[in-house]
């Protein structure tokens, strides 16, 4: 039924039924690259499914000036972080030159202390020549992972699954075109916060974060 509640009890449920929707796809010896914070317990119960190797994909947002939650693009953690722009938004805004490459920095430096945070000094997973599985746990309007998806193609993966619980239909159409498959579990309409189709949706603490990479770890992934 269009609006119908989807009930996904939490992040680690919408993990274990996206997980299995996943693994009906043929796309073998993936890496899972978790959008933090939230997205991490679900990929996480996708990667422990699937016997995949779990990583970050530290996404920094470029605010307008004076509108912060106006994406004028993002800044993609990588071995060299890219900067991905919305060129209409670039467009509506003309933002000075000189702003965009201050808060580039600025988010860099985010970047950077998020992932010593969160994995240390740890070698990140590459990408490149890889079946790359980019989970969250839903989407609202796409360009977190949009601009996750392109700079992933950049550098060199060679095939993309987009999985998400929940996203609205707006979204699925436009994504579906970025990547190789894209696997979502409920798209309603109409459709309202993401955190709504959850029962428990509580903030994914940094500590549950660095934990869960660590288990990881521990198991061999």
């Amino acid at each position: 039924m269009p609006g119908e509640r989807i009930p996904f009890t939490d992040r680690v449920d919408a993990g274990r039924k996206l997980a299995r929707a996943i693994e009906r796809e043929d796309f073998a010896d993936p890496v899972v690259m978790a959008l933090p914070r939230g997205g991490v317990p679900v990929a996480f119960e996708v990667a422990a499914h699937l016997g995949a190797p779990l990583e970050l994909l530290i996404v920094r947002k470029i605010g307008a000036p004076g509108q912060a939650e106006f994406g004028l693009g993002a800044l993609v953690d990588g071995e060299v972080p890219q900067l991905v722009l919305n060129d209409e938004a670039m467009r509506l805004v003309h933002p000075p030159e000189a702003y965009v490459e201050a808060e580039t920095e600025r988010q860099r430096l985010e970047l950077t202390r998020r992932r010593a945070l969160y994995v240390g000094d740890r070698p990140r997973v590459s990408p490149k020549g890889r079946n790359v599985i980019v989970v969250d746990d839903g989407i609202a309007t796409g360009g977190t992972a949009k601009a996750a998806i392109q700079a992933l193609r950049k550098e060199g993966a060679a095939a993309l699954m987009l999985a998400v619980p929940v996203a609205p239909p707006s979204a699925v159409t436009s994504l579906r075109r970025e990547v190789d498959r894209f696997v979502c579990l409920a798209s309603p309409s109409p459709f309202h916060a993401v955190s709504i189709y959850y029962d428990n949706f509580e903030q994914t603490t940094d500590a549950e974060v660095v934990a869960l990479l660590k288990q990881a770890r521990e198991d061999g992934r």
